[in-house]
């Protein structure tokens, strides 16, 4: 009896530090650990495009480990995974793109080789959050609504196909908490 009432507070507790403070739950090869959001600042739109922090991503399925920052300008994607700027650091859509052939860093070029249920991994200064792709598409270079800011947390990888200028991968995968 005692037990089941030491659940039941534990999940009433757990709810309402969900309601309370914002928490994300990240999976780390099987270890559960908990992240107040409020500790880690969202960078305030105005001061986006200055930000000169560097984060990683990590794709295990293709042994990709690459560092991200901030723009999506030509000379940020030849040495990194650009971040959009628009889009989510830690909430929401975290969308990134990068090259996959031909240009002096190619951090996409095994994207073609993931499968749905693969494994994304984006750490973000002290957070490290998993993301399982759930969506993998082909679109066109106009359809920009994928790489803009959502509720869902999700993150979204966009590059280019080859031999299609005018169409670009686009890789989606959600929180796994």
């Amino acid at each position: 009896m005692i037990k089941k009432a030491s659940l039941i507070l534990l999940i009433l507790l757990f709810i309402a530090t969900q309601v309370l403070l914002p928490l994300t739950i990240v999976n780390n090869k099987n270890i559960q650990k908990i992240y107040k959001i409020t500790k880690i600042k969202e960078i305030p739109t105005e001061k986006r495009k200055f930000s000169t922090e560097i984060w990683n991503i990590k794709i295990p399925n293709i042994n990709l480990i690459a560092p991200i920052k901030d723009g999506t300008e030509v000379d940020i994607l030849n040495k990194y995974v650009g971040h959009f700027t628009d889009s989510g650091y830690i909430l929401g859509n975290i969308s990134l793109a990068a090259h996959n052939r031909g240009y002096p860093v190619n951090y996409f070029k095994d994207l073609k080789k993931l499968k749905i249920g693969d494994e994304i991994i984006y750490e973000y200064k002290d957070l490290k959050m998993t993301y399982k792709i759930n969506q993998i598409r082909i679109i066109q270079d106009t359809d920009v609504e994928v790489v803009e800011n959502t509720k869902e947390n999700k993150i979204t990888l966009i590059t280019c196909v080859e031999n299609k200028p005018e169409k670009r991968m686009c890789i989606q995968g959600i929180l796994i908490i």
